[in-house]
């Protein structure tokens, strides 16, 4: 059965028997009839999945891989913050009537910094590391920039992913890890989206960086389920766990900058029904 399915019921179990509610309390997001949106959370959720077993997908109903690899792209290749450079609708309630969304996402990866090295911005800055400096510490990106966030229409809820690389004593080739940080997550609509983007990241730098890939480790501090997902959460992990789809990235690919979401696929991908017109809380 998907390791991924084991990870998401036991997670949603434990935030909706332990979890502390935020009804009555003042809560900024809202429905989209103006009544406030409560959520039961948790705090420090952190999931491991190893990437070099099995593609983290839920078979509990389908995630759309092409799409969320998509944004993927969009905020680190294509480092753009104007929802008209995406093909999903998901950013439409926060963009502007310019297709903006401020100084968030890939705005801030598009920003260069100086280092002693030359100009570059964060992504180059971790594939350059990642060539030139593997066992580097520091190998790393941040887009929560304080001195940014009043221009930014939703500060970034996945804000920073640390990169370390190992080896396996029988194996010459290194093994990349990684581990995304997560202020705030809305578990039901994002969780196994987010999950399964970054991982297609993780194959991506990968394969063009020459490793393997290794642990994905996922750190939520605020992990929650709002108030009206609650009966569609606890439908969806009583659903029966299918086997992990098999993961295929475009084995031609060797510069990040030329993948598209066309070079990814999930063969073999059974799933439960799809859950459609979940309310989205903004």
């Amino acid at each position: 059965m998907s390791y991924a399915d084991q990870v998401f019921v036991k997670m949603c179990r434990d935030i909706i028997d332990n979890g502390t509610s935020t009804e009555g309390e003042k809560v900024r997001p809202k429905w989209e009839d103006g009544t406030p949106a409560y959520t039961i959370k948790q705090f420090a959720v952190v999931n491991r999945y190893d990437l070099s077993k099995e593609f983290p997908a839920l078979t509990l109903r389908k995630t759309g891989i092409k799409s969320c690899t998509d944004e993927l792209l969009w905020i680190w290749q294509r480092k753009s913050n104007n929802i008209h450079d995406l093909k999903p609708h998901i950013w439409d309630s926060w963009a502007d009537a310019d297709g903006s969304i401020g100084k968030a996402y890939g705005y801030q990866m598009s920003v260069k910094h100086q280092y002693k090295e030359g100009m570059m911005d964060q992504v180059d800055r971790v594939i350059y590391d990642l060539k030139h400096n593997p066992y580097s510490r520091r190998i790393l990106t941040n887009i929560y920039v304080h001195q940014d966030l009043h221009e930014m229409n939703l500060y970034p809820c996945a804000y920073s992913m640390t990169f370390n690389v190992t080896k396996h004593p029988d194996s010459e080739k290194l093994v990349l890890n990684g581990i995304l940080n997560q202020r705030s997550q809305d578990v039901l609509a994002a969780n196994n989206w987010n999950v399964c983007q970054y991982a297609v990241l993780m194959h991506m730098l990968a394969q063009v960086c020459d490793m393997q890939v290794g642990e994905f480790v996922h750190v939520i501090a605020d992990a929650h389920i709002y108030d009206r997902h609650i009966p569609l959460v606890e439908e969806l992990i009583k659903r029966e766990q299918l086997p992990a789809p098999k993961f295929w990235l475009n084995p031609e690919i060797k510069d990040f900058y030329d993948f598209t979401p066309d070079d990814v696929r999930l063969d073999d991908y059974v799933t439960g029904e799809q859950i459609k017109n979940i309310p989205i809380a903004i």
